[in-house]
């Protein structure tokens, strides 16, 4: 088994790699966010192939980020499951900054990136109610409490005054900005009306890439803030996520490096044939490359 790692802001190498491997690729759709960090968790089991998102020194901003490569190549590496950690507001009082959530809901706002690999001439559905992959999710889960975040209870995003520490919380929805800036106020307030519960810029999209590709997704969602809706915290700045990424980070590489033997173990799930009835396009309509394209991602073609 190989587990495909997204790191976000702040997150830009795995520690305690051993048979450590760097590799430059190519995909048809481009270059990735840079090269693929490969190895395997000291005394653990299983392969990880890494990729910083945002590439080394943070130089890609979420509009700027060639999605399509990066999943191409993690697919491309072997990988089978793929976990984005991200760093996302909250708009719940009881996620509170340095809480994790495990998303399992994403209302996708962006529109300047590309979030399929069909089109060119091929058209193709994916079923997408269901966004994240519970077995991939509750792998996660395990390893979280294997490396010590205690387990938030159900009703602990509603809580008026949460309980302080950091906790992991099981399901949230997440709304999916385009970004760069940080929300508005009243962008904030709506969001919070919506019933969501976070809010960032990079996991709804490469969810929607991570399904086409038949590729298990989670999403590790690390709280920074309150965004802008919570009249008594201090607006989203740049400086305050950072101030409190760095434990966030620690938290989430712990994870990590839990994660192999548990995500070898998960149960079964339909992620592997997610695509099987998903194209439309005539098969004699289909052109070369495109085919080329479509073996690449999950050996059909049509």
């Amino acid at each position: 088994m190989i587990l495909g790692v997204l790191g976000g802001s702040g997150l830009y190498d795995i520690d305690g790699l051993v048979d450590r491997r760097t590799a430059e690729v190519s995909t048809p759709f481009g270059a990735p966010s840079g090269p693929l960090v490969s190895g395997r968790v000291q005394g653990g089991e299983g392969r990880l192939v890494f990729l910083p998102r945002h590439g080394a020194g943070h130089r890609f901003s979420p509009s700027e980020i060639n999605y399509r490569a990066n999943i191409h190549a993690l697919k491309a590496a072997g990988a089978t499951r793929v976990l984005s950690v991200s760093a996302v507001g909250s708009l719940r009082e009881g996620m509170l900054p340095g809480d994790l959530v495990l998303v399992d809901q994403f209302i996708d706002k962006t529109f300047r990136r590309a979030s399929t690999f069909f089109g060119d001439g091929v058209v193709g559905h994916v079923s997408f109610a269901e966004p994240t992959c519970p077995a991939f999710g509750a792998a996660v889960a395990a390893a979280a409490a294997e490396a010590g975040v205690p387990e938030a209870p159900a009703e602990a995003r509603l809580a008026a005054r949460p309980a302080a520490g950091k906790r992991l919380h099981r399901g949230g929805t997440y709304v999916c900005m385009e970004g760069p800036q940080f929300s508005t106020r009243a962008e904030s307030l709506l969001h919070r009306s919506w019933g969501a519960d976070l809010i960032g810029m990079t996991a709804a999209t490469e969810a929607k890439l991570c399904r086409e590709a038949e590729l298990c997704f989670a999403a590790l969602a690390l709280v920074t803030d309150y965004d802008a809706w919570h009249t008594e915290e201090a607006a989203v700045t740049a400086e305050a996520v950072l101030a409190v990424l760095a434990a966030n980070v620690a938290g989430a590489k712990a994870i990590v490096r839990c994660l192999p033997p548990h995500a070898g173990r998960a149960a079964a799930c339909g992620c592997a044939t997610a695509a099987a009835h998903a194209i439309l396009t005539a098969p004699e309509a289909i052109t070369p490359e495109a085919r080329q394209r479509l073996r690449a991602l999950h050996g059909r073609e049509s």
